[in-house]
């Protein structure tokens, strides 16, 4: 293996001296330049090397010094003498040919009092006859400004501001503080400005708060020659300043005071918003009042034609107490003390359905009693309130309404306005007035009763929501009416509500209401009245 790597290094030896003899035999030749950037201070001489290898004289061969462009010449020497008629205006009297050792091939251009625009890639151009060759250097002007120079500011919070100044600077220095101990400290701030030849200037900050680094020092160095410049600053312990205890609790006096004055502003804020909010209410309610009361007022003079409302329709009836008749009562029917509530004997039989049925019997029985309340003439209202059982058994019915002293209600009979009845019964799970189902979104728990002997109308509404249910108009009476209740079913009850369980319900804008009134046979959509 070292036998094999001898041989190869002996053949490459042999073929680099066979090239050197073919070219000293020939017009061939390479031109060589300093491998490593040329480094030169700022103001001062430097010369741009280059040779020929193999060795031969120069005299007679055009010789270039260029930047990028071949046009951009910074000297140029053809026929013996040196030609400016190409030279760049920036090296006219500046630049000349170093041509000792012209004779061995060895030249250079010396460039006078170096500039920063100075900095950059340049090249040689040798040409002997149809022969010619470049090579590229690089030349780097470096500035060692003035500086650094560190002065104190002065007093800044619990610290001492120092400055570090330095001018005329190439490339921009880095800039380090550092304590007397050699640790590193990081500069508050840095600012850097170019002047007119490209020379940096610098200004660096710096914030000395404690009073043990009493020594710092600031460093420029440029990064491209390694040379550093250092100055060092003392300062005295009695510049730092120094927390007086009465400064301390001035302090703290101060943060409570400003804490007071931001609770009391706070709370100031907050009942001005409080305030805000109690008045836009009250401004709210005064205005829903007005609203109100215009659209009770559009209500009162056409109230007969609107079935809405049901509170504000009760102030044109007359409230009854309705009591219970037990004279008319079935026996199958437990009226309370008071004769407000009906419920049915837990015995009483639970197979009827008096709405289908067509026989006589107990067990085909309608049980239903009637109020001792008389109605003749004017206007009546009532309301009741049902409670629907939830025990095994018949599913419950009841129905309410008036009825005529004339009506016949022994055994089974038929609700209905032929037979003197203006009811509205719940029967299987569907609420119906003779002779139709009624289609309602719930049914209702409370219902308004109310009776209008001068206009002959019953109508019913549901007092929870305040909305219609069903109305029977152009009625033709006779006798005397009277409050009729009749129910069915285990655990089912109905009550008659006083006038002092009332509760007001004012819905908020006029809805549309599903009418049913029984002359008219179908339903019909009852536009609003009253503009919400």
């Amino acid at each position: 293996m070292v036998g094999f790597l001898d041989l190869s290094l002996l053949r490459d030896f042999f073929s680099l001296l066979l090239l050197q003899v073919s070219m000293w035999g020939s017009d061939s030749f390479l031109v060589i330049s300093p491998s490593e950037p040329i480094v030169a201070m700022l103001g001062m001489d430097t010369v741009l090397p280059c040779h020929v290898s193999p060795a031969m004289s120069a005299e007679n061969m055009e010789l270039r010094w260029f930047r990028s462009e071949f046009s951009e010449a910074v000297y140029v020497y053809q026929d013996g003498m040196e030609q400016v008629g190409e030279q760049l205006v920036d090296f006219k009297g500046r630049a000349e040919l170093v041509k000792d050792y012209i004779t061995e091939g060895r030249v250079s251009v010396r460039i006078y009092s170096l500039r920063i625009s100075d900095s950059g890639i340049y090249k040689c151009f040798f040409k002997k006859g149809s022969e010619f060759q470049e090579a590229t250097l690089e030349l780097k002007v470096i500035g060692l400004g003035s500086g650094p120079h560190v002065f104190m500011v002065g007093p800044e919070g619990t610290g001492i501001r120092l400055t570090c100044t330095g001018k005329r600077w190439f490339p921009q220095p880095e800039v380090q503080w550092k304590d007397a101990m050699g640790e590193k400290i990081p500069s508050l701030s840095e600012v850097e400005t170019q002047d007119d030849d490209g020379l940096f200037q610098i200004e660096a900050s710096l914030i000395v708060r404690d009073s043990s680094k009493r020594e710092v020092s600031c460093s420029m160095k440029n990064p491209f020659f390694g040379q550093e410049q250092v100055e060092t600053i003392s300062i005295p312990e009695s510049f730092f300043p120094r927390t007086s205890p009465w400064m301390t609790a001035f302090a703290v006096t101060f943060i409570i005071l400003g804490i007071f004055l931001g609770a009391v502003v706070f709370l100031a804020w907050k009942e001005r918003q409080e305030k805000k909010r109690t008045q836009e209410a009250q401004a709210e309610k005064e205005k829903e009042s007005k609203d109100k009361g215009r659209r009770k007022q559009l209500y009162q003079q056409d109230w007969r034609k609107a079935k809405l409302y049901a509170d504000w329709r009760k102030e044109q009836f007359e409230a009854v107490a309705v009591t219970l008749d037990p004279d008319t009562a079935h026996h199958n029917l437990i009226l309370s003390e008071n004769r407000k509530q009906v419920s049915l004997m837990g015995n009483a039989p639970q197979n009827c359905d008096a709405s289908g049925r067509q026989g006589q019997g107990e067990s085909e029985t309608i049980f239903s009693v009637l109020g001792q309340n008389c109605f003749t003439t004017g206007r009546h209202y009532w309301e009741i309130e049902v409670n629907i059982g939830t025990e095994v058994g018949l599913e419950p019915r009841w129905a309410v309404g008036v009825c005529s002293d004339t009506a016949e209600r022994n055994g089974w009979f038929v609700e209905s306005p032929e037979k003197n009845f203006w009811v509205i019964a719940y029967n299987k799970g569907v609420l119906i007035s003779r002779p139709e189902s009624l289609s309602l979104r719930q049914h209702p728990q409370r219902i308004g009763v109310f009776l209008d002997l001068e206009d002959k109308d019953v109508s019913f509404y549901n007092m929870v929501d305040g909305s219609h249910i069903y109305s029977f108009t152009g009625i033709t009476f006779y006798g005397t009416l009277h409050p009729y209740l009749s129910l069915q079913g285990a655990g089912t009850y109905v009550t008659i509500c006083s006038a002092s369980d009332d509760t007001e319900n004012y819905p908020e804008s006029s809805p549309k209401t599903h009418l049913k009134s029984r002359d008219m046979g179908v339903a019909q959509e009852a536009n609003p009245l009253l503009p919400p």
